[in-house]
């Protein structure tokens, strides 16, 4: 570097350090300055960088998938009590799928009658999406007897990932297939269910609930059926099903809120649960295109959703 280069580099700091002083102003050195007088980027602000970054993604997930979890005030009774019973469940695989002790107090709910709701975590959505998978494959259902797999797909409705890939059941997948009146639903509480599974869909594939293709779709349509059977809105049943599916698909939620905070300036708990279950948002391809416009929000590597749970 020449003799004038150097004169005007450190005129310039001593310029910056003046403002500094007199106007009380914090100057952050941009990486081409650094690189001017010969240093690198500072490694503590570095390390501030990725700490207030971090930040976004766990601020987010606090909102979305709560550590404390959701509690569905439910009567979930003897459901678990049933579906024993009806062969949808093997008590002895699940005591053996679920032998980790977190899951301890969750076996209850297969054999003793529970009326204090259900409570949703991360650490317990792998136990719920199993059980009402096993509730929405049972029940006797207009959903899977008059909907597109009852229907267009009848002769091979066993061959989805929902029925052909359901293991800890007593029974073969399509004995139990819509077989069973586990919970009790009258003729308009079935169409109920059925315009309402209509609508949501999840980000694993490209198919409305109605069409339940693979477990977390065949989990729902229990879920929407046990709220419809107790009277719960249909508001209601749309804001508990969003909660679900961001168990389920924590990351893609998770996404979707930064989507609609920085590009609709619309926090979370605002945003409609409808809006958020349709198409343009929680099928794959929807999510696709929005996850396409953020990208890896900060503080996340990658996101997505699978149907394993």
């Amino acid at each position: 570097m020449n003799t004038p280069a150097v004169i005007g580099v450190w005129v310039s700091i001593l310029v910056i350090v003046a403002l500094m002083f007199i106007f009380d102003v914090n100057v952050v050195p941009s990486n081409e300055f650094l690189a001017a007088i010969g240093r690198g980027v500072p490694s503590e602000e570095s390390s501030s960088a990725t700490s207030s970054v971090s930040t976004v993604a766990d601020d987010l997930a606090a909102v979305v998938v709560p550590e404390d979890g959701y509690t569905l005030d439910i009567v979930w009774g003897d459901t678990g009590k049933k579906l024993i019973e009806s062969g949808a469940i093997d008590l002895e695989k699940y005591r053996e799928n679920y032998s980790d002790e977190k899951y301890a107090e969750l076996l209850a709910f297969l054999t003793d009658f529970q009326d204090g709701g259900i409570t949703i975590t991360k650490d317990n959505a792998y136990f719920w999406v199993n059980t009402l998978w096993a509730l929405g494959l049972a029940q006797k259902s207009d959903v899977l007897d008059k909907g597109v797999m009852g229907t267009d797909y009848k002769d091979r409705a066993g061959s989805f990932a929902s029925t052909g890939g359901w293991t800890l059941g007593s029974k073969d997948a399509m004995e139990l297939y819509s077989a069973y009146d586990i919970i009790s639903l009258t003729a308009d509480q079935q169409i109920l269910v059925h315009e309402i599974t209509k609508n949501i869909y999840r980000p694993c594939c490209d198919n409305p609930t109605s069409f339940p293709d693979c477990n977390h779709g065949m989990a729902m349509i229990g879920l929407v059926e046990l709220m419809v059977s107790q009277g719960f809105s249909e508001d209601e049943v749309y804001e508990v099903a969003l909660v679900f599916n961001s168990y389920w698909f924590a990351q893609t939620y998770i996404d979707l809120a930064y989507y609609f905070e920085t590009k609709g300036n619309v926090a979370w708990a605002d945003v409609d649960p409808r809006l958020v279950l349709s198409k343009e948002f929680s099928s794959a391809s929807g999510y696709g295109a929005i996850k396409k416009q953020i990208g890896n929000i900060p503080g996340v590597s990658s996101g997505g959703g699978s149907c394993g749970a």
